[in-house]
């Protein structure tokens, strides 16, 4: 596979590597370094890339320069001292990275910015010191941390001292995760080895810029060495996101105000005002309604989905992708954005207003990796000290065969108990249907509401019918019996409050349904933004273990 970058053939025109295109250096320049014929991204130098991201190019390097030394006294074709002078001649960096701080979006930032031109942005002992120094510099002073990789891997010259830098810059990042300091990776072409390996994939937020390729072997050492022949898409940007790896793939003209937003969203606020009567709380005051009429209109594709409610609500979502194992699950939205000015998370199952969009939905039928990746959302919610807020509309967690190799159980059993341990609120709202641990996997929250037509059920009356009636004609009775309805389930204090709907119910007027979801949300966080975590944590424990023990139980 050939190196991609846009090759300098005079000091005012530049060749693309991607079509062979000449350009002027100044119209590319206009173009961030992106080729206006083929969309090919070139190189960029790690003060371009600096000044492309932060606020007005206004990049400060770090007070400090640290140069690597020949330890080892190594010595291949050429002696690594050499090799050092040259690429420092070249490039004018003392080594492979270049580390300062800015702003992007208004947001206090600390970079660290890689340059491939650095002997392949290669990982050695001073690239480890400076990115973990940027690193102690963002905890100091409770920044951001982003990192722009672009590398072949560790450094060889230097041996083992440099494999030791992957857990070096690993342990500052740790020091962030630990205090609640969010870092992000931007992936650029190429990043490889070592770095892939740790702070490219160890970080909060992973996001690809368009074109990177990201692996811990290359193509060319993985086809030698085991024989196998890869997929033309091996690796590259799309690769990785499809399969769960990074975030978002971005355009490098988006990536900026991507980046902004994000931190815009992931940064603890005051919480919303509330909202008085936002929610039914008493059983009484809501009209008894049939529950197989109930459970047709929670299913209705006309009611607002998950993203329906957040372009109603949330400014600036910046939606999150991949449970960076498997896959990502089209199945389950996730991502950080503001309420009201108020950062929060929102976490939901997502269906569709029609056939393509419900099969591209998977009918809101989660796979192990949507769970997985809701899960991964909230624990950065948590770390961030961002409130919760899910969603929840899906018939039951899908179960296919994929499902059960992946680990179907596991992980909606990981989500329920995870959960619990959240420190922020959580507020969970069944907007259409909550099928089963499904839904659960999704619901322990604070506070727990529900629309006024939604259903949330052990399992579908259809389901009930089928096993206990010994035929799916009776669903219809089973519904009744099982008790599934918002009234029912607020009389039993499975749920905390019921939202009103619009005449017709959320399909007839989905712009007042989620006008009423929003004034819940903030009566629900305004509330719950008052308590301390410890307390938090303690009351979702008590909500949940109280269940049963009324009218149910009895001691012998």
């Amino acid at each position: 596979m050939t190196t991609a970058r846009v090759e300098s053939d005079t000091g005012s025109w530049s060749r693309c590597a991607g079509c062979s295109t000449m350009h002027y250096a100044k119209k590319l320049a206009r173009t961030l370094g992106v080729c206006p014929d083929c969309d090919h991204h070139g190189r960029l130098t790690a003060a371009e890339r600096a000044r492309q991201l932060v606020d007005d190019g206004e990049f400060t390097a770090l007070a400090c320069r640290v140069l690597a030394t020949d330890v080892l006294g190594f010595t291949d074709s050429r002696p690594y001292r050499d090799r050092l002078v040259d690429a420092r001649r070249a490039t004018g960096l003392g080594d492979a990275v270049l580390c300062g701080t800015g702003a992007i979006g208004g947001v206090g930032v600390c970079l660290a910015v890689m340059d491939f031109r650095f002997m392949g942005g290669s990982l050695g002992a001073a690239v480890g010191e400076l990115i973990t120094r940027a690193a102690e510099v963002a905890l100091r002073e409770r920044r951001p941390l982003v990192v722009v990789t672009a590398s072949g891997g560790a450094r060889m010259q230097e041996g083992v001292l440099a494999l030791m830098q992957m857990a070096k810059v690993s342990q500052a990042l740790a020091g962030l995760r630990a205090a609640g300091v969010l870092s992000v990776a931007v992936l650029t072409d190429p990043t490889y080895g070592g770095v892939a390996a740790s702070f490219a994939t160890s970080t909060d937020v992973v996001v690809a810029e368009h074109g990177a390729r990201m692996g811990f072997a290359g193509p060319r050492v993985i086809e030698q060495t085991i024989g196998q022949r890869l997929p033309e898409d091996f690796q590259t940007a799309g690769f990785l996101l499809d399969h769960g790896h990074v975030d978002a793939v971005l355009h490098r003209r988006d990536l900026r105000g991507w980046l902004s937003r994000l931190l815009a969203a992931t940064r603890p606020g005051p919480a919303p005002d509330g909202v008085p009567d936002a929610f039914a709380c008493d059983p009484g005051d809501l009209a008894p309604l049939d529950p197989w009429d109930v459970v047709a209109a929670a299913r209705d594709t006309g009611r607002p989905t998950t993203l329906d409610h957040i372009a109603g609500l949330v400014d600036g979502f910046v939606e999150l992708h991949g449970d960076r194992a498997r896959a990502d699950c089209p199945a389950v939205v996730a991502g950080f954005g503001l309420l009201d000015g108020t950062p929060v998370a929102v976490i939901g199952h997502q269906k569709g207003h029609h056939t393509k969009e419900l099969l591209a939905r998977n009918f809101g039928m989660p796979r192990p990796e949507g769970y997985r990746k809701a899960l991964r959302v909230m624990r950065l919610a948590a770390r961030l000290g961002v409130p919760i807020v899910t969603l929840v509309d899906t018939p039951g967690a899908y179960p296919g065969k994929d499902a059960e190799e992946g680990g179907q159980s596991l992980a909606i059993a990981e989500n329920v108990l995870a959960m619990f341990e959240l420190p922020v609120p959580v507020v969970t709202v069944v907007t259409g249907e909550g099928g089963s641990g499904g839904a659960l996997a999704l619901a322990v929250g604070d506070l727990v509401l529900m629309f006024e037509r939604a259903t949330y059920s052990v399992i579908s009356p259809e389901g009930c019918s089928s096993i206990l009636w010994g035929t799916a004609e009776s669903a219809a009775e089973a519904a009744r019996a099982l008790r599934i309805t918002a009234r029912e389930l607020l009389g039993m204090s499975v749920v905390d409050g019921v939202i009103p709907e619009p005449d017709g119910g959320a399909a007839a007027d989905p712009a007042a349904a989620t006008a009423n979801l929003g004034a819940a949300l903030r009566a629900g966080l305004a509330e719950l933004s008052a308590m301390d975590p410890d307390d938090l944590v303690r009351a979702r424990r008590a909500r949940f273990r109280a269940f049963g023990t009324a009218g149910l139980l009895r001691d012998a």
